[in-house]
């Protein structure tokens, strides 16, 4: 960059001289240190790579007291203060202490540095390595001539010979405040020094002619520690910059004042000379700021390691926040801008941060709009990101942008669309801009403030919203859970109530407003009582404080007080919709019901219980029926006294005319009239005994009754029929295994209902519903026959009944029964479940779909309701056939067989033999297509079941492994060259995870079996027994070339591996270059590259290939002797 320039010229034009620097771990005396002066005075540029001779280098700690003795000074005794020793401290143990010294050092070494500077700034420069981990000192007498270039080119060679400390990474406690220490010390160090030694262009612009070369090195240590220092200092010099910036302009004014009385005096000459001499300093310590910016930030902030640029992006931040006069510029800011699009969430962040404190400040905001316009649309952007802390702070930064009215609302619409995303970090944060800019209009301020009731227009504006998503309820809750925190009108029961009611309007509410505010309400109302209205995704339960719990039940109070009168009207009012009575209804469920009885509004209890009896015989879909049960329910077992019992009463009535209604439904049917009557009080009956048991002894006769003699009834009516027969016999069930005592009639009783069912379920299995894409009914008819079946017996299945009284009830199929029910199921799996048909009611669709019967196949295995030995090897045959949520449900019963058997090598045997058989059934057809997509479900299949068998398992199961191989391979030369594709398709999955001795095994198995075969006869037959055995050959040469590299490794490298040396020390500052520096700057702090996988055969090295091909050749050799 052309920034780069003025210190790349200044350091390459620098005089080369040879240092005279001396590490502290050398071995030579101080005398002979020195050596010939004369002979090392000089050096050029092209030596600088070389490190200084052992014999220029100091040679111990030891030595180091020797040149700069100090009094031996007794312990201090407990108790007593050490201050007074306090100076002769280290300072670099001052910083890796606890801190509280570090003012007191700091002030004593300005002392001693006004006294004598050259011990004194070696002291600093001491400090200033130890700090980035090398111990290295510089004589005194050679601190002029000491080149910089050397010094590093020492200390980088330190790093590379591992004789340097990291305290910033490192774990110990006692360097857990090292980087607070060493930030506060220079910050100190500054502010002691603003009134002397930082203006005497020695001192600092040494320290900082070190800390842009340290920060320009490879090792890791020594670029993050200086760049450390080297930001602090730019902070610090800020606050001193500031505070001469108030110096200057106060004389100024006082020198105005002065020249104002005409009189030239000594006060004016003094003014002057203090004004010139304060603007001086300030011009001095921005030229400090700008080195270091062009010497160190333009090269950090795009350092490999992220910490690093993120410290440069967080301190830019500051010192353009702090120091606007010189930073907020396009020359800095572009770099905040720049780093938007970085590849490390934590400097996007950090970038993010610094523009958010930037665009708070309202004078930040006329400055910025060059800046906004070209940048505005990469932080929009960053709303959609993908880590979800950057996104949140980006969508305040976008709050902020809209708030100043620097960006148009149509560039908004891709935020909008976050409303509904995963990460609920994200919806909130977008649900808080919405609030704000689309709601509350925060930022438009050309608009005047609402007239009337706020919440009125809030929640108007909150409808308009709503009305995007009217078609979808579920889009509609996650935008109401979005902005609920934010929007008090919408725990404003009573107008949200009158608005619905139409008491006063202000806003006229279409219909489809009122269903929108109905949802809006109903969902209001679960979140104010802590319950969720969108579905975690950790699913953990929630706890609430003290505190949260108290304001959940006032908010359960303020909702009944607000309901109670008017209850009763809502429902009236909307008691023939739909839409809107299932939400209205069971709002009750949420009330405290005590205050009923304590408000005296017991006969407004009696008439809402009447009304939602009435709209339960009104209605007859699953959303109503759903919520009237649960009301009802809700109110005869959470109310109390008189009102308990009258809700008691009100369900017994219900049940009994809801049977009264069946039976005569019935009758209808069997004197052949309309089903519609039947199916809407069967739907009924099913919602009523999901949640209680229902004495149906009669009805279940008479269901029976139609089954067998209308065997052409809706599927629907079928569907209901059957579900009602299953719960009664499982509640009939659950009262005799929870009773003490069983008659014998009632287990009786019992068993035939059992049976009778089955019976009937089995006749579907003999004479299934047709099923296919363009038959929506019957797929429903047979999923439900699937289910239920899965479900009867897995009620009745005999581990849970045997060895007791109630053995009997036992029951197992028979494998002819089971192999009709997976046809059954098969058939349900090979349909699509985004086909739609807008003729079939989908309000049960989520209990019909091929999610639900495989859950029910896979269930009678995991129960051990029936031997695995069919069902188990069917079910994951098709684990990668039909998509993801097939593939999760095969997966979890695998994990689950792998823990009861741990020896599962027959069963994915069997499966992979059942999926090739059906590749077989379907290679039979003339399309190509269809063959080639089953050989590669095979294949799928098969990558899929060895890729259980990785890492330390593949040891472990190695046994398991090398049966499915050798009894794959038998089952491959039964009928040769037919069954050969199945090496290819599924044996060669496994065979390749076994170790090279079994590979030649098995190759050496397999050609025996060919030694008598004309494979010549078939060529196209036995292609895929070559593929298999050219495959295997060079997967076991590879292997063992690897693993001859490793042993060859092994001998010949002891320890840690070394680390490639890449220092050029004519190119180590040389700014220019800077670019191939940065590509390879991490070479210090990566360890050399681990062999990689088998997989991972281009990543090989060299050596790798050739050891394998000469492998493979002898290994090719060797076959064609025999």
């Amino acid at each position: 960059m052309d920034d780069d320039a003025p210190l790349a010229s200044e350091i390459t034009t620098r005089h080369s001289k040879r240092a005279r620097v001396h590490a502290l771990d050398g071995g030579d005396e101080p005398s002979k240190a020195n050596g010939n002066d004369r002979e090392n005075q000089e050096r050029s540029s092209d030596g600088s790579d070389r490190s200084p001779n052992p014999g220029e280098r100091e040679g111990s700690p030891d030595d180091f007291e020797e040149i700069r003795p100090k009094t031996k000074r007794p312990r201090p005794a407990e108790g007593t203060s050490d201050v007074p020793n306090r100076s002769e401290e280290r300072l670099i143990e001052v910083i890796k202490g606890n801190g509280k010294h570090i003012s007191q050092a700091v002030k004593q070494w300005v002392e001693r540095y006004e006294k004598n500077p050259k011990p004194a700034m070696v002291e600093l420069l001491m400090m200033l390595f130890e700090a980035c981990g090398a111990k290295y000192y510089i004589r005194e007498e050679y601190l002029d001539e000491a080149d910089v270039d050397d010094v590093v080119v020492a200390l980088v060679n330190l790093a590379r010979k591992g004789e340097i400390e990291d305290y910033q990474g490192s774990k110990k406690k006692e360097f857990k405040n090292f980087k607070e220490n060493l930030v506060s010390f220079w910050d100190t160090l500054v502010i002691e020094c603003q009134n002397g030694p930082l203006f005497d262009k020695d001192l600092f612009d040494k320290c900082m002619d070190y800390i842009i070369a340290l920060s320009c090195t490879p090792p890791r240590v020594y670029r993050l520690i200086a760049s450390l220092m080297g930001l602090q200092l730019v902070t610090s010099f800020i606050s001193v910059a500031k505070r001469l910036a108030v110096q200057r302009d106060t004389t100024q004014r006082q020198l105005n004042a002065e020249r104002k009385k005409r009189v030239d005096g000594p006060r004016v000459e003094s003014l002057n000379n203090r004004l010139s001499a304060t603007h001086e300093q300030k011009l001095v310590i921005d030229e400090m700021m700008r080195k270091i910016f062009t010497g160190l930030f333009v090269h950090r902030y795009r350092d490999v390691d992220p910490n690093i640029r993120m410290s440069c992006i967080q301190s830019l931040g500051v010192w353009i926040l702090s120091y606007p006069t010189l930073f907020l510029q396009d020359l800095y800011l572009k770099y905040l801008g720049w780093t938007l699009n970085d590849k490390s969430a934590g400097v996007r962040k950090a970038a993010v941060l610094a523009l958010q404190n930037l665009y708070e400040v309202e004078d930040n905001v006329p400055t910025l709009s060059l800046f906004t316009e070209r940048f505005s649309y990469r932080m929009i952007e960053l709303a959609d990101d993908v880590d979800v802390s950057v996104a949140v702070c980006a969508i305040g930064l976008v709050k902020q942008l809209l708030r100043h009215q620097l960006i148009p609302d149509d560039d908004l619409g891709p935020l909008y669309d976050l409303l509904i995303d995963d990460p609920p970090e994200i919806r909130r944060a977008i649900g808080e801009l919405v609030y704000d800019h689309l709601i509350a209009q925060k930022f438009n301020s050309s608009q005047p403030g609402p007239k009337g009731n706020e919440s009125e227009i809030h929640l108007g504006r909150m409808l308009q919203i709503l009305r995007e998503f009217s078609t979808d309820p579920i889009l509609s809750i996650y935008v109401i859970d979005d902005v609920w925190e934010y929007m008090k009108a919408m725990k404003d029961w009573k107008c949200i109530i009158s608005m619905l009611l139409d008491e006063n309007p202000l806003i006229e509410l279409t219909d489809e407003d009122a269903t929108n505010l109905t949802r809006l309400l109903f969902a209001s109302v679960r979140k104010a009582v802590g319950e969720r209205i969108v579905p975690a995704s950790d699913n953990r339960k929630q706890y609430f404080s003290k505190a949260q719990k108290e304001a959940i039940e006032n908010n359960r109070r303020d909702l009944t007080i607000a309901m109670m009168k008017n209850y009763p009207l809502l429902l009236r009012k909307f008691m023939a919709d739909k839409a809107k009575i299932s939400s209205l209804v069971e709002i009750i469920v949420y009330m405290n019901l005590e205050l009923y009885s304590l408000k005296r509004q017991e006969q407004n209890f009696r008439t809402t219980l009447l009304l939602i009896k009435d709209a339960f015989f009104k209605h007859g879909e699953k959303d109503a029926l759903r919520s009237c049960v649960k009301a009802i329910k809700f109110c005869s077992t959470e109310s109390r006294g008189e009102l308990q019992d009258f809700a008691r009463n009100k369900l017994k009535e219900l049940e009994d005319e809801l049977l009264d209604k069946l039976k005569s439904a019935t009758k209808e049917v069997i004197d052949g009239e309309d089903e519609y009557s039947l199916l809407v009080n069967l739907k009924r009956l099913y919602e009523l005994q999901l949640s209680r048991p229902i004495s149906i002894d009669k009805l279940y006769g008479d269901s029976i009754t139609i089954l067998h003699s209308f065997r052409n009834l809706d599927d629907e009516v079928v569907s209901f029929l059957l579900l009602n027969m299953y719960l009664d016999v499982a509640w009939s069930l659950h009262s005799i295994i929870n009773s003490e005592t069983v008659s014998e009639g009632s287990l009786s009783s019992l068993l035939s209902k059992r049976d009778t069912l089955l019976e009937e379920l089995e006749y579907f299995l003999n004479a299934p519903p047709e099923v296919g894409e363009g038959s929506k009914s019957g797929n429903q008819l047979a999923c439900r026959v699937c289910t239920i079946l899965a479900d009867v017996w897995c009620l009745f299945r005999k581990t849970n009944f045997s060895s007791t009284k109630l053995e009997r009830l036992g029951y197992c199929p028979d494998v002819s029964i089971l192999q009709k029910f997976w046809t059954l199921c098969e058939k349900q799996l090979k349909i699509s479940d985004d086909t739609e048909d807008d003729d079939v009611n989908k309000e049960y669709i989520e209990e019909t779909n091929r999610d639900t019967v495989m859950i029910a196949a896979a269930k009678l295995i995991a129960s051990d309701t029936i031997p695995k030995d069919y069902l188990a090897p069917e079910i994951i045959s098709h684990f990668v056939m039909h998509g993801a949520g097939i593939a999760e449900i095969v997966k979890s019963l695998i994990t689950v067989l792998r823990k009861k058997d741990d020896n599962v090598s027959e069963i994915f045997l069997e499966a992979l033999k059942r999926a090739y058989h059906r590749h077989l059934e379907l290679s039979r057809s003339d399309d190509e297509f269809i063959k080639s997509e089953s050989f590669q479900e095979c294949k799928n299949l098969a990558a899929r079941l060895a890729g259980i068998f990785v890492g330390a398992a593949r040891n472990k199961h190695r046994p398991e492994i090398l049966k499915i191989v050798k009894e794959g391979i038998g089952y491959a030369f039964e009928d040769t060259p037919r069954h050969l594709s199945f090496l290819e398709a599924s044996v060669l999955h496994f065979a390749s995870r076994l170790p090279a001795p079994d590979i030649r095994d098995i190759l050496k198995d397999v050609q025996k079996r060919t030694e008598n075969v004309n494979a010549e006869e078939d060529p196209s037959g036995w292609r895929p027994y070559n593929t298999f055995y050219e495959s295997l050959l060079e997967k076991c040469a590879k292997n063992e070339g690897i693993q001859d590299e490793k042993e060859w490794t092994t001998t010949r490298q002891r320890g840690r591996p070394r680390k490639r040396q890449n220092i050029e020390g004519r190119r180590l500052f040389n700014e220019h270059g800077s670019s191939d520096e940065e590509d390879s700057i991490n070479t210090l702090d990566q360890e050399d590259a681990q062999v990689e996988g088998d997989e991972e055969d281009d990543n090989a090295p060299l050596i790798h290939s050739l050891k394998s091909a000469s492998k493979l050749r002898s290994l090719r050799v060797s076959r064609q002797e025999n």
